[in-house]
């Protein structure tokens, strides 16, 4: 197969140099099905669309390069870690897996995201969590070391957002939650009231809430490194959605 040049102990390594995105998607499927290899290496990515989207099922993916837009679309079940950063739409209506990003994430991370969990190390672009949902059991959750641009949780509709601010990063989004009627945000350190959508209100994390920070803080140290105790120290905030149909007053159903 074109692009394979090592597969052992459960690992197939493949060189995606100069290989179409849609073939490169099609070869991974191929050796998922075919080969049920442990991990999937893909070097040298530069740009490829839609990775790991159609793959269901327990594989890690390994990316070494900048993977393109839709990284794990539709996603169910694989694990994805991007060795540097990762593009517009990352987790795009993701169902189940894990994808972790050890550099920074582009705009709408988590676009309709409704299962699985996100963990990026530095920065996100603009409107992540857009329009997140859950339903009963099934939550999802984004974990970003650092911070967001503007629209943050935008019509979140469920799911959890934990955004941590390490390195001294100061919160300047703006609309944060706009639309807002399901979910959770939690952020460390501060923002203002001028930064938070309408439809947001803001309180001290309950006990419950703590449980969920302290599960997913530390499993996002657990990969980069960090040392949970340091960083569940907060100060944290959450921010939560004050009407459930925030615009039901513009529609006549």
């Amino acid at each position: 197969m074109k692009g394979i040049y090592l597969s052992k102990n459960g690992r197939v390594v493949v060189d995606a140099k100069d290989i179409y995105y849609r073939d490169l998607n099609r070869l991974l499927q191929k050796i998922f099905v075919e080969r049920h290899p442990k991990v999937i290496e893909l070097r040298n990515v530069t740009g490829q669309r839609y990775i790991g989207t159609r793959i269901r099922g327990e594989v890690e993916i390994d990316i070494f390069g900048t993977p393109g837009s839709d990284l794990g679309a539709f996603m169910d079940g694989p694990t994805i870690k991007v060795f540097g950063n990762a593009q517009d739409g990352c987790g795009n209506t993701m169902n189940s897996g894990r994808i972790i990003v050890y550099g920074h994430a582009g705009d709408i991370l988590g676009m309709s995201m409704r299962g699985g969990k996100i963990f990026v190390k530095t920065d996100i672009g603009y409107r992540g969590a857009i329009h997140m949902k859950e339903y009963k059991e099934k939550i999802p959750v984004i974990v970003v070391g650092g911070t967001s641009q503007d629209f943050l949780g935008e019509y979140m509709a469920g799911g959890v957002v934990i955004l941590l601010g390490l390195n001294n990063k100061s919160h300047r989004a703006t609309f944060i939650g706009t639309g807002m009627h399901g979910g959770r945000i939690f952020i460390r350190g501060r923002v203002e009231d001028y930064q938070l959508g309408k439809e947001v209100g803001l309180e001290e994390p309950n006990e419950e809430d703590r449980k969920v920070l302290e599960e997913n803080i530390t499993e996002f140290c657990t990969y980069f490194g960090y040392e949970p105790s340091e960083i569940l120290k907060g100060p944290f905030i959450k921010l939560y959605p004050k009407y459930l149909r925030p615009y039901g007053r513009l529609y006549a159903y």
